[in-house]
């Protein structure tokens, strides 16, 4: 960077060096990017040299920089509360955001009024200080099962009936008579009896049940005493309603312990955030969060969460689980406990059961990441816009309804398989996916396979049972594999436009080779790239919309073969474990199997309940013992 774009004078010598927290300004006087500094001099110091060092995110702010300003703070902790403060309320360009839309909807119960309702917000309000509780954010679909379940649980108000204003002008409704509302609008129900019903919900949105659970049934046996039969009834159809909401929750500990436990995946255009909230060991809540990939490490990214979702959160936790160390863990640490009004740590398991949660929230983390790039990340419009954009790049310009994609999966010259998956108007379309068994060979040859399967493809394209013709074909390879697949449909005289999906060194997806050799890079090498067109001809919006279509697509063509090279591999590892067994040929083989499922089950099987196995025979039954017992 040239002192040219620099057009003010910094003056670092009258900054402080103190804690603080600065803003950095374009040129008409927009707030950029918001951080903070233990010295705030230092810190400018590293932007407003020669040659400036970062990733090309950072590089592309600091050309953009034209003035700054810093707030002065008494220590880290308070430059850590102020920064978070401000990134929410100036949403700068530069700094990592938590997505802030109505995917993420919070329920909202309005603990700040006489007679509290329960309603969805789409926002943490300013009633949050006047005594309002908000839990979540939750994923749509989450927010109506959470209300399900409480309606199942709680006498819970429903109507529109606004209180205390219409207390006594109608009858109650039929909720009442069936024990699912307590009827405050009946005139005969304290604000205090209801604000209680109110308290309990708030402790079962925690995730606190054991002790709800107990006041339930101790509600009930005294009901039951006070020979109140009808009201014991209907305490101890709310006990069992909570009794199967608990037996649906994952226990991941043996403990009753609190912890939420963060995890990030990847997927070179996406980055998804998972935490999972353990509540009394139980996992009672799981939400993803999402960004473009745009050079944020694991720890910006972890930072930037925390300081910027637990404000907002309905509990923090006494433990929080992350996936790597971050930076300021002592300074995050100390305004974690101050929002707990407690001890609250940041802790990176190593081994043990907080490794093992740690595992479990990085495969929901991929599998939420998976997802969110098959359902096309912000909706259909991006969706059918990263479709145009394909079809004016592999496809003349032709509607594309039905994309089949095809790819080869192999260990050797064994378990080769290859899968075609479909995408129907850039949706997966599972019930027409298809795997393909190939012919063994003696060495693994990508070319030979994808021959064998575009040609039994080409045989059957007018067979109903694979669906209709596809109106684009991507094979997951470079030019030498689009070249294959252009002359297997040329000589079965079928014009079906071709491409391929290729893959960077790190194997994430870099974009679209064409028939005629044009290699279409969706992954600009630096960042300043894109602000304007890239060598694709694209912007850098519809390169990542285009980038995520196409990532979805190819990963679900690499899992879909994987997973059937997978099986393979586990049913010839199978028949092999049986083979070297003296005296078990193949129907020997299936009939143990059919039996016992697998080979775990027959190798804990005693010499007893082989002997009882029909058909097998006494001699074969203690080779098959003696196979898996033997002390040798």
């Amino acid at each position: 960077m040239n002192d040219s774009q620099h057009l003010f004078d910094a003056r670092l010598d009258l900054v402080k060096q103190s804690p603080g927290v600065y803003l950095m300004k374009d040129a008409a006087g927009l707030i950029i990017y918001i951080g903070k500094a233990v010295n705030l001099r230092s810190r400018l110091r590293s932007y407003f040299t020669p040659h400036p060092q970062g990733t090309g995110k950072v590089l592309a702010m600091i050309a953009r920089i034209a003035s700054f300003s810093t707030i002065y703070c008494e220590n880290e902790l308070e430059a850590l509360i102020l920064e978070s403060t401000l990134i929410k309320k100036h949403r700068p360009r530069y700094n990592i955001l938590l997505r802030d839309d109505r995917d993420y909807p919070y329920i909202k119960v309005t603990l700040n009024e006489l007679y509290p309702r329960i309603v969805k917000a789409f926002r943490i309000g300013a009633d949050l200080r006047q005594g309002a509780r908000y839990f979540g954010p939750y994923l749509t679909g989450d927010v109506h099962r959470a209300l399900q379940a409480l309606q199942s649980v709680f006498p819970l108000k429903t109507c529109r009936r606004q209180l205390p204003r219409d207390i006594g002008k109608e009858r109650a409704c039929l909720n009442f008579h069936i024990g699912r509302c307590i009827g405050p609008c009946r005139g005969d129900v304290s604000a205090d009896q209801y604000r209680a019903v109110m308290e309990d919900i708030c402790r079962f949105l925690e995730g606190r049940y054991s002790g709800l659970f107990d006041s339930l049934k101790t509600e009930m046996a005294q009901a039951a005493e006070d020979l109140n039969f009808e009201q014991a009834a209907k305490l101890r159809d709310r006990v069992q309603a909570l009794e199967k909401l608990m037996a649906k929750q994952k226990v991941v500990s043996n403990r009753p312990e609190d912890k939420d436990v963060l995890a990030i995946a990847r997927n070179g255009s996406e980055i998804a955030l998972q935490k999972m909230e353990i509540r009394q060991g139980r996992l009672v809540a799981a939400a993803a969060f999402f960004w473009p990939e745009d050079d944020q490490t694991d720890t910006e990214v972890l930072t930037a969460f925390l300081s910027q979702h637990y404000p907002d959160a309905a509990l923090v936790p006494p433990e929080i689980l992350i996936p790597v160390e971050i930076n300021d863990e002592a300074a995050l640490t100390a305004y974690l406990s101050q929002l707990r009004g407690g001890r609250c740590v940041l802790r990176v398991p190593r081994r043990g059961r907080g490794a093992e949660m740690l595992q479990m929230a990085g495969n929901n983390a991929e599998e939420s990441l998976r997802r969110h790039t098959l359902l096309g990340g912000s909706g259909q419009t991006a969706v059918q816009e990263a479709l145009n954009l394909l079809s004016d790049l592999a496809a003349n310009g032709r509607t594309l309804h039905r994309i089949e994609a095809y790819d080869i999966s192999n260990l050797g010259a064994h378990d080769r398989a290859a899968g075609l998956i479909v995408f129907q108007d850039g949706r997966p379309y599972r019930r027409q996916y298809r795997h393909f068994k190939l012919k063994e060979r003696t060495a693994p040859d990508d070319y030979t396979a994808m021959r064998e399967v575009l040609e039994r493809r080409m045989a059957r394209l007018d067979d109903q049972e694979f669906g209709s013709r596809p109106d684009l074909l991507l094979v997951d390879g470079g030019i030498g594999h689009v070249r294959l697949a252009e002359q297997i449909l040329k000589n079965a005289r079928h014009d079906i436009p071709v491409a391929g999906m290729v893959k960077d060194l790190r194997h994430r997806t870099r974009g679209l080779v064409l028939p005629d050799g044009r290699q279409i890079d969706l992954r600009p090498e630096k960042q300043e790239e894109q602000a304007t067109e890239g060598k694709s001809g694209l912007n850098h919006a519809e390169q990542l919309a285009l980038l995520r279509l196409l990532t979805a697509i190819q990963d679900e063509a690499h899992r879909f073969a994987g997973r059937y090279r997978s099986k393979l591999g586990q049913k010839r590892s199978t028949r092999f474990t049986l083979e070297g067994i003296k005296g078990i040929g193949p129907s020997r083989r299936r009939l143990l199997l059919k039996e016992f499922q697998t080979i775990k089950r027959i190798s804990q099987a005693s010499l007893e309940d082989l002997q009882k196995l029909p058909g097998l025979g006494k001699a074969a039954a203690r080779s098959v013992y003696e196979h898996f017992h033997s002390e040798g």
